[in-house]
């Protein structure tokens, strides 16, 4: 669907030629199910999760991302995905979720749900669930280096956010809980950037031109309620190996 006007445009600095060179321009297209993994490599009982993510990865309608946190970094194995944002963001679901604490696996579905990242009935009841909202949400096309967010009648303020991704890892890990095995990972994401913010009226939003983290090869626009709250949209891009 092509947008006819925009009431905001956000212009971000170019330092170095980057995404606006490498995505090709995308029509819009019906939003994916966002499903947040928060896993760890030092957790045991973590590779169950993984690998449903990994399942869900095949769905068109599903958007899975892997968000490993550094909590359990101290058992004996530091996770090489985990970071100190990705557990920020966890803990910050916590609050908006009204959740007793953070753990390991645990999915946020839609960023309005969650539950237990190895529990396949419910994962997949509560991703029926956030169907109906995904198809409410706006529209997001993408050319070139800007993402173009619809307008959606009487839609809350959000923010736009993009975030970059490893499509698929696999490493040994030979110390700590999981000792021994050889772990997959799907979608792990390695940085979030803000693009700006959207008030439910058709927006322009430039990428900004920094490259994106080593190693990823993937990307997520995220249209996400503040807190951080329900994600109302979501479209994922191919990027180039680096």
């Amino acid at each position: 669907m092509k947008l006819r006007r925009f009431a905001a445009v956000v212009a971000l600095a170019l330092v170095v030629p980057g995404l606006a060179a490498l995505l090709p321009a995308a029509a819009a297209e019906r939003s994916p199910v966002v499903v947040e993994l928060f896993t760890s490599q030092g957790c045991n009982s973590c590779p169950p999760a993984d690998a449903l993510l990994a399942e869900l990865a095949k769905r068109p309608d599903v958007l899975p991302l892997s968000f490993h946190v550094d909590y359990w970094d101290y058992l004996g194995w530091k996770d090489p995905f985990a970071s100190k944002a990705n557990t920020e963001r966890q803990r910050a679901y916590v609050r908006s979720l009204h959740a007793r604490y953070a753990y390991t696996p645990q999915v946020v579905i839609g960023g309005a749900a969650q539950e237990v990242g190895s529990n396949r009935a419910q994962v997949e009841t509560l991703i029926r669930h956030a169907e109906v909202a995904a198809a409410a949400g706006p529209d997001i096309a993408v050319e070139g280096g800007r993402v173009r967010v619809g307008a959606a009648a009487g839609a809350p303020a959000a923010a736009v956010w993009i975030a970059f991704f490893r499509r698929a890892s696999a490493n040994e890990v030979p110390r700590g809980e999981n000792a021994g095995k050889r772990l997959a990972t799907t979608n792990a994401v390695r940085e979030i950037r803000l693009l700006g913010s959207w008030d439910g009226r058709a927006a322009e939003f430039a990428f900004d031109a920094a490259p994106p983290p080593a190693g990823c090869d993937g990307a997520a626009i995220l249209v996400q309620r503040p807190g951080p709250g329900a994600i109302l949209a979501a479209r994922v891009l191919d990027l180039p190996a680096r």
